[in-house]
């Protein structure tokens, strides 16, 4: 599949309106020039969530999430932004076109598979309705109708074409895609893949079918069988339940991760609707990045016996390099012989609820799983511990949490936390993520940079606010050469600019997306502050100033070091000795 062009995304950008796509999903008000709300992506109860109509742009004041509509959707419905896109482009009536490319591309289905899977999965629920074992068995886990009902839960029959001879409008070949049927060996024709089993939909962002997971009800293995890889299925990026639990509306700042699904199933049952499980694979990043745009703590629920704190571990080590300020990852280990289908049976919801509000913090388990075979009543015992937790600790990244981390672990070891410090690395810089990081305030930045960088800074600050007014500017063509950094990107604005199609700043900053994610989260961070300039015209002669400044005194600060060393060598003229003392006179007044 080829890019959406760029001037398919431009043209998007200036048709769709923020405040609408926006405040289809979050209540909005109006607040003079803006529109402002209760952020949706962290818990506040007075407003900090500002929408602004001529930027096309959001920004909240006290969690610092940013960006465009596009970025809007992409964080709210978890949606990848070629999703995005489309979703914007299906309410506009605008089909999405693709580029050629010669680069060799995975395989995409010649038909819609989404509407294949959820084709499959209502005849899945039709063949329930008629399956007494299968019901009785979902009665037998305390499993209502309407529960039922929500997870769209169905049955496939026995038999081994039940589903093929039901699909009989679909070629084979199109099922086998879908991972619904599977080609014999001998070449001879397909078969169905579930048979006999409890049937749970996995549903995408948006609530489409992408797979199926198959539970069986009598003695059988496996246990539970997965759809395979197709093009619209990731197994080690899924979550089940993900899109329920965003459809319950329950407070999604914690979000409980466990293992099966009926675990997901019978939490919500009892009235637990935070959860999500894995689809028999470990914790993986993808699934954590997914969790953390919409919830900014992962309470992960484990078997208390040694296979689950196996599992436990891992998920640990995967979830270090995930850390930073502001999120909270914790483990809740189960009593022996329950899983969280039969312990909230057993207790009750408040009571099972009261385990998750008490689950143990990453770090106490960290501490608690390192000093476990090792003595801490002596140096070589503390020194060994020590030693586990350095390359664990290395992995978060800089911040708060981890310092902290640091005086967790010397405290356990009884050593200072400077010294336990000198000898871990320092954390291995990670892409930044998108608009889930706290931005910094524009004026503070710019208070930090010094010389011709702060100019560099201000000039985009201005023109991001303004590219209406910056587009009509002629700037010096020697602009390019001066060697100053943040140069390159303000060049590559300007000529952005010339591009008739970008009338805000929205289009303007989506055009670095997928260009340089650090570049693009610099511009968005700029575009969602607050402008302490209202005056359009003045903004122009400014950008116009500063660019003339920048041209000229670069140009004689390189003019005056060649002079300066003239002058060291002896052979520099009664002319030059003039032209640098005119010099310096100009950049000490400048």
């Amino acid at each position: 599949m080829g890019k959406i062009p760029q001037h398919f995304i431009d043209g998007l950008m200036a048709r769709v309106d923020i405040v609408e796509v926006i405040g289809n999903r979050v209540p909005l008000k109006k607040a003079g020039r803006e529109f402002k709300a209760c952020c949706p992506f962290h818990d506040e109860k007075t407003p900090s969530f500002h929408v602004v109509p001529n930027k096309q742009f959001y920004h909240c004041f006290g969690c610092g999430a940013h960006g465009t509509a596009l970025g809007f959707l992409m964080d709210y419905e978890q949606l990848s932004f070629v999703e995005a896109v489309e979703e914007l482009a299906g309410q506009l009536g605008m089909d999405v076109p693709r580029e050629q490319s010669n680069r060799p591309q995975a395989a995409k289905p010649d038909f819609d598979l989404y509407a294949l899977m959820d084709e499959a999965s209502r005849y899945y629920q039709s063949e329930l309705r008629t399956a007494k074992p299968a019901i009785d068995y979902l009665k037998q886990r305390g499993l209502s109708g309407a529960m039922a009902k929500r997870f769209a839960i169905g049955f496939a029959p026995k038999g081994w074409d039940m589903l093929l001879n039901k699909f009989r409008h679909i070629t084979p070949d199109k099922l086998e895609t879908a991972g619904l049927v599977i080609a014999r060996d001998d070449n001879s024709g397909h078969y169905d893949r579930f048979r006999n089993r409890i049937m749970f939909p996995i549903r995408d962002p948006r609530g489409r079918t992408i797979a199926f997971g198959g539970r069986v009800i009598e003695d059988e293995n496996p246990k539970y069988l997965n759809s395979p890889e197709t093009p619209v299925f990731h197994k080690g990026s899924e979550l089940y339940g993900l899109y329920e639990a965003r459809q319950e509306r329950f407070d999604l700042n914690t979000v409980l991760m466990v293992e099966g699904y009926m675990d997901v199933v019978a939490l919500h049952e009892a009235g637990i609707g935070n959860v999500v499980a894995t689809l028999g694979t470990a914790t993986t990043r993808d699934h954590l990045v997914k969790l953390f745009r919409i919830a900014s703590e992962v309470v992960f629920c484990f078997d208390g016996d040694n296979a689950g704190r196996k599992a436990a571990w891992r998920a640990l080590e995967t979830s270090l390099p995930e850390i930073r300020d502001g999120r909270t990852m914790s483990f809740l280990f189960l009593p022996d012989g329950h899983d969280p289908d039969s312990l909230v049976k057993e207790e009750g919801q408040e009571a099972f609820q009261r385990r998750v509000d008490h689950a143990m913090p990453l770090s106490e388990f960290l501490i608690n799983h390192l000093s476990s075979d090792v003595d801490l009543g002596n140096i070589d015992g503390r020194a060994r511990f020590a030693e586990a937790a350095k390359p664990l600790i290395q992995q978060i990244p800089n911040g708060i949490y981890r310092d902290m981390m640091i005086e967790s672990v010397a405290r356990a070891a009884s050593v200072s936390a400077s010294t336990l410090q000198q000898h871990i690395p320092a954390a291995k810089a990670r892409p930044s993520s998108t608009t889930r990081k706290a931005s910094q305030s524009i004026r503070k930045e710019t208070t930090e940079l010094s010389g011709y960088r702060k100019w560099v800074h201000q000039a985009i600050v201005r023109i991001v606010h303004f590219p209406e007014v910056a587009k009509t500017l002629e700037w010096p063509s020697r602009l390019e050469d001066l060697p100053i950094p943040g140069i390159p990107l303000l060049v590559d604005i300007l000529e952005e600019l010339s591009d008739s199609s970008i009338s805000n700043s929205a289009i303007l900053v989506e055009r670095w997306r997928s260009r340089d994610a650090k570049q693009y989260e610099y511009l968005a961070r700029i575009a969602s502050e607050r402008s302490a300039i209202d005056d359009p015209e003045g903004v122009g002669i400014e950008i116009a100033d500063i660019l003339d400044r920048l041209a000229h005194t670069v140009e004689a600060e390189i003019r005056r070091d060649e002079l300066i060393a003239l002058f060291t060598s002896g052979s520099i003229n009664q002319e030059e000795k003039q032209e640098l003392t005119e010099l310096e006179r100009y950049l000490n007044k400048g």
